[in-house]
């Protein structure tokens, strides 16, 4: 492979045990080796997620960097970029091993060498424990710093609710008794995404009390319905314009997103096994009260597939079935 790219051998394995990050290479040189890749055979699907993975790369590596010259939250990867489902998933697999949703299967059996090799990018426990340490002392600085932080603040909190440790729910508690903003506002206040991030966190931890009373009072107005919509598009990844704060949310929906791709993103997330499935619910109910004609384009079933599973057991609330009963009456006059 060295001697097809025109490297040496110990760039090659450097980039293979991480010794020598992609990111450290000129970027002239980088997409140097994108179309080289690309025309001896690389997976196209795999390509494209290589900045995402760098991106991911560089939050790890700034979090396991043994000092910080100084803890000005404003040089943290995590403060100035709204960072995607794609990228999150690349920063968990190294957490925890799940492969994100987004990475192809192998075309072929992966050959295994010789010697130990790890399955995934996984941490070490000592590292993991460094990586949630350092956002955990970041997220606090941020929620120091109020409004200018609080995109640092709420991407750290949700990243720490992976954290397996035993004080990360009284952890993710204490930070949420920091904020207790009201939020049944006719306009969007950055106050806003910091609760669903941290309703959606803790749902992790068996707690669904904060999620509930968010869809209660943080989508009761438009200005809220708006800026979930608005969140899932660009977590999902439709809306591709990269946004350097949470303030895009309050931005009328549908201008650089499609509401039928939304949808049909969406209906693989009403799931009973997640913990997020209420939000989920009421996600697909306001996207179809805002575009009612989008029922008529579930040809193949897929949401009354799903509309019906979750109607035929116990695992969402009572307002999540009233909107699910409302969801099934609607597919059922689309039909022809």
């Amino acid at each position: 492979m060295a001697e097809e790219l025109g490297v040496d051998t110990t760039t090659v394995q450097g980039w293979e045990s991480g010794r020598r990050p992609l990111t450290a290479i000129p970027t002239a040189q980088l997409l140097s080796l994108r179309r080289h890749l690309l025309r001896t055979g690389a997976d196209p699907a795999l390509l494209v997620l290589l900045d995402d993975a760098m991106e991911a790369d560089s939050v790890i590596g700034y979090a396991l960097e043994a000092r910080h010259a100084h803890e000005d939250f404003r040089d943290h990867p995590l403060a100035g970029w709204v960072f995607t489902r794609s990228v999150t998933h690349m920063l968990t697999w190294a957490i925890n091993g799940a492969a994100p949703a987004a990475l192809p299967p192998p075309s072929a059996p992966v050959p295994r060498r010789r010697g130990p090799t790890p399955a995934a990018p996984v941490l070490s426990t000592d590292e993991r424990h460094r990586f949630f340490g350092h956002l955990r002392r970041f997220a606090e600085i941020a929620d120091a710093a109020g409004e200018e932080g609080a995109l640092l603040r709420r991407q750290a909190l949700y990243l720490c609710s992976y954290d397996s440790a035993s004080d990360t729910r009284a952890w993710l508690a204490e930070m949420q008794s920091r904020r207790t903003t009201h939020l049944a506002h006719a306009v969007w206040a950055p106050a806003w995404s910091d609760a669903r991030s941290l309703a959606t966190s803790l749902t992790r931890h068996g707690d669904v009390e904060m999620l509930h009373a968010f869809i209660e009072r943080g989508m009761s107005s438009d200005a809220g319905e708006t800026a979930n919509l608005n969140y899932w598009a660009h977590w999902l990844g439709l809306d591709r314009l990269p946004r350097p704060d949470d303030s895009f949310m309050a931005g009328p929906s549908f201008h650089s997103w499609d509401p039928g791709a939304l949808l049909r993103s969406l209906v693989d997330r009403l799931d009973p096994a997640l913990g997020c499935v209420d939000l989920n619910v009421h996600s697909v109910w306001a996207l179809v009260a805002s575009r009612p004609g989008l029922l008529a384009a579930d040809h193949r079933g897929d949401l009354q597939s799903r509309v019906s599973l979750l109607l035929d057991g116990d695992r969402v609330s009572s307002r999540a079935r009233r909107e699910l009963d409302s969801l099934h009456y609607g597919l059922r006059l689309s039909r022809p």
